[in-house]
Order: structure tokens, then sequence, then C-alpha cells
């Protein structure tokens, strides 16, 4: 089944490749994956989807570390079903104590894992032994062949027709005035007209009025069809929404523990803002420092401070709003997700919920009468963030404070946060890692959030290095209210100025993560204000900048 030159050349498996073959009880989907760690990213990937694993032990090696590897990530996955193939039986002359030797040693690791089950045979792929009829060659065996067994298992599609009805809503199918209906894949559980639901997260309850399909209306549906249901009331109901039986709901929340597989070349950074996809919804997401990472080989739990391509582990994640969720163990497809990077839309990482984390359900937002454009409306101003980004060196905090000053001769309500002061307190526990830049950023973004609802013209001077987390500021304010501020200065003419002597240092490898030196700086592709400050002194980019806030 290898398809890539590569693969053959080597004799080793590097991507996930797909076969398909039936029989005359069902159809096969073969998923060939690599084995090897640096490829566990594409193992997970073709795994994920997959209802059953046939994990090949060599008969003359028995049970390795690879094949440890294996399992434990069929088992991270949610396959239910695992095939013990012990291959090369012919090599070992077809030897039962061989092969009940190699089942004992795989059931031990298997329990201690939390494989409850799985079915071994002895087989030969040379010689098909056991392959596709019994094979004479292993009379002390009894069991069914390879082919015999995957007709008769119990796919998860089975099982999950008896679950609890979920329909992840994909569409809102609305061909004229007199038709309204929400289309998407039933994700567990049956429906008939008639039945009671309820749409999560709002919780308003209605009823099925129809089941509608290519082929016609339908009496019932089931688990793994794809079908548009009309309901009995007008309802708010869109994609992202879930629509579910009315007595047994699934939860929604916005914080969770989950197991990553990270999938990136670049390592995750603890509170970066990443794209979460879980089913139909999607949502801002941010992942918290690791509480361990796994060595897939050993099983052990390592402490890790983040994630790096191929790495496993688990993590508190948040989300910015209620994701509707069921345990992946439960359900995979409310129970799977991805992260994708907000800049490149590359998929970073994949993600099993475990469950929502209690605070997570006692925390709810307060109503006060007194809102954000009261707030401003007093001050007689409109709130606004100057986000000042450049890099050390570059002028940044000189104009931000003449800009305020100029502001407060105006009369305007302002409050500057710098860069240096605010590590002097709030974040005084941060260094200068990417993670610690990127949780910086997050907090002060997090602070300008409190101080526009309060009605001020924030102003801040942070190098910021990261367009990611600019982004994410940028998100947290209403339309129009974050002004990307660049004070667009040469590295060579930054360091020229070193009034505090920093350059200095990290050239002489005294300071390390120095952004410019030895850490990256992102500049801004298209900032609402660019000075240049080789063009113009401090007071007029000062004056530049209070003019594109105040015309």
């Amino acid at each position: 089944v290898d398809g890539l030159a590569a693969e053959r050349e080597q004799g080793i498996t590097i991507d996930v490749a797909y076969r398909f073959f039936s029989t005359e009880k069902r159809k096969f989907i073969v998923a060939d994956t690599p084995g090897h760690e640096q490829y566990t990213r594409n193992m997970v990937t073709g795994a994920s989807t997959a209802d059953l694993a046939v994990i090949l032990i060599d008969a003359r090696k028995g049970v390795l570390t690879q094949t440890r590897r294996h399992s434990y990530l069929a088992h991270l996955v949610g396959i239910r079903h695992v095939v013990l193939a012990v291959n090369k039986m012919d090599l070992v002359g077809y030897d039962q104590q061989k092969f009940d030797d190699i089942v004992a040693d795989y059931r031990a690791f298997a329990e201690s894992i939390g494989i409850a089950a799985f079915t071994a045979m002895p087989i030969s792929g040379f010689r098909g032994d056991n392959i596709t009829t019994p094979s004479p060659n292993t009379p002390w065996y009894t069991g069914p062949s390879l082919v015999e067994h995957l007709e008769r298992v119990e796919i998860d599609a089975e099982r999950d027709r008896a679950r609890p009805f979920r329909l992840p809503v994909q569409w809102v199918n609305r061909p004229d005035l007199d038709f309204r209906g929400f289309a998407g894949l039933i994700a567990g559980g049956e429906v008939r007209p008639g039945d009671k639901v309820r749409v999560l997260p709002s919780g308003k309850m209605s009823s099925v009025a129809r089941i509608v399909s290519f082929g016609g209306d339908l009496d019932v549906a089931v688990a793994g069809q794809s079908v548009t249901l009309t309901l009995a009331d007008e309802i708010d109901c869109s994609r992202g929404d879930v629509i579910a039986a009315a007595d047994a709901p699934p939860q929604a929340a916005d914080q969770f523990e989950a197991t990553f597989v990270w999938m990136a070349d670049e390592a995750m950074l603890p509170g970066r803002s990443y794209w979460l996809k879980l089913a139909t919804q999607t949502v801002s997401a941010t992942v918290q420092a690791p509480k361990y990472q796994i060595a897939v080989n050993t099983m052990e739990k390592l402490a890790a401070k983040t994630f790096d391509l191929n790495a496993i582990g688990v993590a508190n994640l948040s989300t910015d709003k209620p994701i509707v969720f069921e345990a992946y163990g439960d359900n995979r497809t409310l129970g799977g997700f991805v992260l994708i990077d907000k800049l490149t839309n590359a998929t970073v990482a994949a993600g099993m919920l475990h469950f929502s984390l209690r605070r997570s359900q006692n925390v709810h937002w307060q109503p006060v009468d007194l809102d954000r454009e009261h707030h401003a409306a007093l001050k007689n101003q409109k709130a606004a963030v100057l986000w000042f980004t450049g890099l050390s060196g570059a002028g940044k905090s000189t104009i931000a404070n003449l800009v305020e000053k100029k502001l407060a001769r105006m009369n305007r309500h302002t409050f500057l946060l710098d860069g240096d002061n605010v590590r002097h307190g709030l974040n005084k526990d941060l260094g200068f890692t990417d993670a610690d830049r990127v949780e910086n950023i997050r907090r002060v973004g997090e602070v300008a959030k409190l101080m526009t609802d309060a009605g001020l013209i924030v102003i801040t001077a942070f190098i910021s290095p990261f367009k990611a987390e600019r982004e994410m500021v940028r998100r947290m304010m209403a339309p129009g209210e974050f002004l990307e501020v660049h004070i667009d200065t040469p590295l060579a003419d930054a360091e020229a100025r070193d009034v505090k002597g920093l350059y200095a240092k990290a050239r002489a490898g005294q300071l390390a993560n120095f952004t410019g030196i030895d850490s990256p700086y992102e500049a801004p592709d298209d900032p609402e204000i660019r000075i240049d400050t080789t063009g113009m002194t401090a007071e007029e980019a000062a004056d530049a900048i209070v003019e594109r806030l105040i015309p």
C-alpha cells in the first residue's frame, strides 16, 4: 500500500495511505499509517476515523517499543476494537507456545493502558495463513480468520445509534420563504418526527416536524446519516448549534481539560490564541501551560512547558464562548477538535476533550446597568486603544508619552501602559521567552479591554513582537477601536541609540531572547498608523498620531 516513491525506496511508511476493498458482507477502507515516532501526527490522523486497529507484531521479535506506541495511540484516539496480528508465524514454525507468550506479554501491557479487550490471531501475510480462511498450519487456533473477524465486528456507528440524539447544524437550508431546515450529519442516536429536541447552547425547546433527505421524507434517521430537520417552532438555530434529545442534552462550557497531539513544526505557546474547530463550531481558544507530556514509548508523564512537533500531552483549554461538547470517549464528533493557526490557517494540533472544568460551570457574566457607552459618554469621547509596537529603542515610550500629554491638553481621558512599568507589577513573574511574551501581551490586552470598558483612550507601548498576539488583542476590542501604531525604526538605528545598553549586552551574549538579535520581531503588514522615525521627530510623530485619532 506504499504510494510514495520515498516509501518504496526506504521500505518504510511515511504518510497515511488509504486503500479500499469489499467483501460480500462489508466495504472497508484501510488506512496504512507510519509507525516511526517522527510520524506520530500522521498515524493519529489515520487512526482518528478508524473503527478497528490491526496491530502487527513480528513473531520473531515479540512485543516491541513500537508495538506499545501503536497500541497507546490507537487507544488514545478511541479505537475500541484491536486485533493483535502476530505475523510471520511461518518463520517460527507455527509454534503455539511462541504465540501464547506474545499474547500474554501484550495482554499485560494492554491492561495497563486501559485496552479492555483485543482479538489475537496467528497469521502469515506471505503465505496467507488465517487471512481469509482458517489455516491448516495452525490447528491449535480455533478463532476466525482476519477477514472473517472484520466482517463480524460491531463498528462504532452501530453503537452510536444507541446513544442520545445529536445533530451539529452544518447549514440552515432555506431555499424559499416556505421552508427552513437545519442540515447536518447525525453524530449520535436516532430521531423521528414528533421527537422533542433542544437547541444548544441556547437551550430552546421544540419538536421535529419533518426529516428531509435527498430521497424524500424519512420516518427515522440514525447516526451516520446526513439529513435536514424542520422544527415545529420558529426558533433561533444556526450553524454551530447542536440539536439534541430534549431529555438528554450535552453540556456547554468554555474551559476544559484535553489531550493534545501537536502537529506543527512551531512549538505550542501557552496563552496564544488559536481557532478551535469542533464539529461545526469554530471559536477562539487558548491553551494553558501543559500539565504533563506523555512519553509514548514508555508511557511516562513528563514535565513540559510547551508541546513540540509530534508531542502528546494534557493541558487545560479555554474558549472565548461556550461550546457544546461531550467527552471524546463518549462521542468522537463532539469531543474531538483541531486547533488552527489564525495567521497561516494551518492545522497545528488535534485534541480530545476529557471534561469541562468545574469553574466554567460556576462563573457567569454579571449584568451591570452602566455600560461602556455610558462611561465613554461621560468623558465626551470614544474609547480606543493605540497599540504601539516596534523594536526596543524605536521610540515607542517616548512618542506614547508625548501623545498622552497632547491628548490630556485636549481634555481627553487616557491611560498609558508601558512595557517596562507593567513588568514591575502585573507581569513581574514573566521572563522573555516566547511563551512569556505571549502571556505578557495577553494580560495587557485584557487590562486594555477593561480600560476601554471604562471609556478611556488606552495607549500601550510594548514591543509585542508576534502578529498573532496583536491580532488577538484586536479581536478583544470593538470594531474600529484598536489602532495599531508601528514605530518603524531600522534595527541599525535602534541599536545605535541603545539608551539602556541592552543591545550591547545582547551582542555580548549577556542577554538572551532579545528582540531583533536572537528573538524574532514580526512587523505589521498593514497597521492603521506607520511612523517612520528616520524621517520625523518624536513631536511630529505624536502630532500625526493624535491627528489620526481625533481628526
